[in-house]
């Protein structure tokens, strides 16, 4: 028989309560595996294996869920906070099945954050492997030089490694206020206002606007809504075309979209990023 999650996830998964709190379910003998006490370690096939809590038996078969939330300011990513701080599970309260972020937004930030309860989706969108570009509508004081457009565009070197190469445009600018539109293909722990810090400008307000082809929209803050099927199917789509490429080697991305030159034939990583008129 094929086991292939480990059982204190499923009883995360299917709501029955948290993984620490299923471990200690399982060492206190409450759950059983196909009538047989299980054991920490235990790996379980949803889909065949019968699993009773307290001699009830669970429904294993757990439904996917995919939403998108637009996270505001002060929140911070994760479904629970030892120091009582505000976090994303709050806004997420009447969503009946147990689901959790994919990726964060550090506690400043803001927009896009999607959640799930797949497994399998949330590692195709997070890992490290995968370039799933995201893009963000960052405001920054006082002013930004061509150079330092040009330092993002190529990568900037950001705790002892260079960042890969990014999408940015100036969108409007205005006496010490510029705002930005950078698009990221890699997920490094607050990338953008490392980067910021590092070329010396500050950070006044950054904004996760999309993911892949899915955008956040009118979507208002600390609320949500559903991925629709055909959402769900682009990201994943994305994220098997670009292993796949990787696998055979090639150059090509179907998410990525640098900056051209008129003329220009193909988009190139070291093209200089471009102001909006």
């Amino acid at each position: 028989m094929a086991k292939d999650v480990r059982l204190q996830k499923m009883l995360a998964d299917c709501g029955v309560a948290s993984r620490r709190k299923a471990e200690e379910m399982i060492s206190a003998g409450e759950i059983k595996v196909n009538g047989v006490t299980a054991k920490i370690g235990d790996k379980v096939d949803p889909k065949k294996d019968k699993v009773s809590v307290n001699g009830r038996l669970l429904d294993t078969h757990v439904k996917p869920v995919y939403i998108m939330l637009n996270k505001p300011r002060g929140f911070i990513t994760t479904m629970s906070d030892e120091m009582d701080r505000k976090c994303v599970a709050e806004l997420i309260k009447d969503v009946p099945e147990r689901i959790y972020p994919v990726g964060r937004l550090d506690r400043e930030s803001e927009g896009l954050l999607l959640m799930t309860n797949d497994g399998e989706f949330a590692n195709a969108m997070t890992h490290p492997s995968l370039h799933i570009p995201k893009t963000y509508r960052v405001t920054v004081h006082p002013s930004i030089s061509e150079d330092q457009l040009t330092q993002i565009a190529v990568g900037i070197v950001i705790d002892g490694r260079k960042t890969a190469p990014a999408k940015v445009n100036v969108l409007s600018q205005e006496a010490g206020r510029v705002v930005l539109e950078i698009v990221l293909y890699e997920g490094r722990n607050r990338q953008i206002r490392k980067m910021c810090e590092q070329l010396g400008l500050e950070v006044a307000r950054l904004k996760r606007i999309a993911v892949g082809p899915v955008k956040l929209g009118m979507l208002q803050p600390g609320t949500w809504r559903p991925l629709t099927a055909e959402e769900v199917k682009k990201l994943t789509a994305g994220a098997k075309a670009d292993k796949q490429q990787k696998e055979a080697g090639s150059e090509k991305d179907d998410f990525h979209s640098d900056i051209k030159r008129p003329g220009q034939s193909r988009p190139n990583h070291t093209d200089r990023p471009r102001r909006r008129k």
